[in-house]
């Protein structure tokens, strides 16, 4: 996939609804009944794409490794500590859409956290956002209306907890880690 103008840099409409909505700044402590208290979803979503110059300089520091390509990647938001979520082009000939959400962290935290669009809504609309499923994959749901309302619209398929777009995620790409782990330095 070749970025050619600006309008290449543009959201999906499902994505730019979220980036629109936003998660409210810094991640607050959410408690739950059952567990010690956490973060809120820590993800602020671009309101485009990052320049596909820009992603191939923080992507050969991430890996330390000045011949990686971050032409695989399609980066749309952040977390507070500078972890990014994309889409990972791995499918070929598959629309932006079909292809898996990934996060790689500050740290070297990575995980394929959903394998499409669709189910990276449904993620978000349970409550999860890429570092909370890389980090926290069994986390208690947490459904956000505003953001189920954006997956009801917008998501194919049946809705599923975050938890289980976790799960199909890492079932179908069990060799993401190690793919990024070669690409280190």
């Amino acid at each position: 996939m070749t970025i050619d103008s600006d309008d290449d840099l543009a959201l999906p409409p499902a994505l730019a609804a979220i980036a629109a909505l936003g998660f409210g700044g810094e991640p607050a402590m959410v408690e739950d009944d059952d567990e010690d208290p956490h973060p809120a979803v820590d993800f602020d979503p671009f309101e485009e794409f990052l320049d596909p110059d820009d992603a191939t300089d923080w992507f050969q520091g991430w890996t330390g490794n000045p011949d990686a390509d971050a032409d695989q990647f399609r980066i749309f938001g952040q977390t507070s500590s500078g972890g990014y979520a994309a889409f990972w082009l791995v499918r070929e000939d598959a629309q932006l859409s079909e292809q898996p959400v990934v996060f790689l962290g500050p740290e070297g935290e990575t995980g394929v956290v959903a394998c499409d669009l669709s189910s990276f809504l449904w993620l978000i609309a349970d409550g999860s956002g890429p570092y909370e499923a890389v980090e926290h994959p069994t986390r208690r749901s947490q459904p956000h209306p505003e953001f189920t309302a954006i997956a009801e619209k917008h998501a194919a398929g049946q809705r599923m907890t975050a938890r289980e777009v976790v799960a199909a995620a890492r079932d179908e790409f069990p060799d993401f880690e190690d793919s990024m782990v070669e690409l280190t330095r």
